[in-house]
C-alpha cells in the first residue's frame, strides 16, 4: 500500500508538470486550429534556459522562471510575426509540415550548439527528499508542481478575468463572430502563439531539474504532449490538466508495477487505446 501511494504521488506532481506542456499546445490549437510539431523544441529551449542560467550565472532554475518566461513569450510573437503569419492561410497541411521542419532545424541548431551531451541540474536541497506521512518527494519536483499549480491559475484568471483572455475566449469559439465584435483577432493570434509558447518554455524551466537535458528530448516531450491533449481532447485546457495529470500517474505505476524501461511505453498504450475506442478523448464530447 505504501509503494501505491508513493507512486501515486510522484505520478501527480508529476503529470501536473506535462499538464503544462499540453496547455501550451491546446490554447495554441484551441485559437488557431494550429498543431505546433516545434512545442517540443520550445520546451526544450525552457530547459537548457534553466541549466545555462544556473551553469553561467548561478541563478536558481525556479527563479529563473521570472527571466525565461517572459523571453519565450517574445520568442513565440516574434515565430509567429514572421515564420507562421504568411503560412496559416495555406492551410492546416502546410503549418503542419512547416512547424515539423521548424522542429528539426531548432534542434539540429541545438545539437550544433551545445552537443549531444546529456546534462543534469544539481541543487543543494534536491539531495534530500521531505516525508510527509512517510511518503518521499523530491523537494525539486515539489515546489515545481506548487508553481505548475500557480502558473495555471494565474492561466484561468487572465482567460476568464482580462479583456484579452476573454476575447481568445471568444475567437477559440467563433473568429467570424469574435471579428464582428470588434475583436482584433490577428493580435489575439499572436499574443496566443506566444502564450502558448512561454507556457512550454515554463514547463522546460520546471522540469529541468528533474529530467535528463539533451538537445532532442523535445521529440520524447512532443509525443508526451500529444498523449496529453489526445486523452483529455484537444483543444480543452481542463482536459489537457486531466490529461497531463492520467499520464504521470499511469506511467508512474507502470514503472513500479510493470517495468521501468516500458514506462513511457505503457502511456503509448493507453494513447492509442483512447484514439481506437474515444477518438474525441476522455474529457472532450463523444460524437
Amino acid at each position: 500500500m505504501e509503494t501505491f501511494a508513493q507512486s501515486l504521488v510522484s505520478g501527480v506532481l508529476t503529470g501536473a508538470l506535462y499538464a503544462m506542456i499540453g496547455i501550451g499546445l491546446t490554447v495554441v490549437f484551441g485559437v488557431m486550429k494550429i498543431i505546433n510539431l516545434a512545442h517540443g523544441e520550445m520546451v526544450m529551449l525552457g530547459m537548457f534556459g534553466a541549466f545555462w542560467g544556473q551553469a553561467l550565472w548561478h541563478l536558481d532554475p525556479f527563479v529563473s522562471l521570472v527571466v525565461w518566461t517572459p523571453l519565450m513569450f517574445v520568442v513565440g510573437m516574434l515565430t509567429y510575426r514572421f515564420l507562421l503569419r504568411k503560412i496559416i492561410p495555406g492551410g492546416e497541411l502546410n503549418t503542419l509540415l512547416y512547424t515539423a521542419g521548424l522542429s528539426l532545424l531548432i534542434a539540429n541548431v541545438a545539437l550544433f550548439v551545445w552537443k549531444g551531451d546529456y546534462r543534469t541540474i544539481s541543487l543543494s536541497y534536491g539531495m534530500t527528499p521531505v516525508r510527509p506521512f512517510g511518503i518521499a518527494i523530491a523537494v525539486p519536483l515539489a515546489i515545481a508542481f506548487g508553481l505548475a499549480i500557480a502558473i495555471t491559475v494565474a492561466l484561468w484568471l487572465f482567460l476568464s478575468r482580462t479583456n484579452l483572455g476573454r476575447a481568445i475566449r471568444a475567437t477559440s469559439q467563433n473568429p467570424e463572430a469574435a471579428t464582428l465584435m470588434g475583436v482584433d483577432v490577428e493580435r489575439v493570434a499572436v499574443v496566443t502563439f506566444g502564450l502558448g509558447t512561454a507556457l512550454a518554455g515554463a514547463a522546460g524551466v520546471l522540469l529541468a531539474p528533474s529530467l535528463y537535458l539533451y538537445p532532442t528530448v523535445g521529440e520524447l516531450l512532443l509525443v508526451k504532449c500529444f498523449v496529453i491533449v489526445v486523452l483529455g481532447g484537444l483543444g480543452s485546457v481542463p482536459g489537457a490538466i486531466a490529461g497531463g495529470i492520467l499520464l504521470g500517474v499511469v506511467e508512474s505505476l507502470g514503472a513500479v508495477y510493470v517495468s521501468a524501461t516500458y514506462k513511457d511505453g505503457i502511456g503509448f498504450v493507453l494513447f492509442l487505446a483512447v484514439l481506437l475506442y474515444r477518438p474525441s478523448g476522455l474529457f472532450g464530447v463523444g460524437k
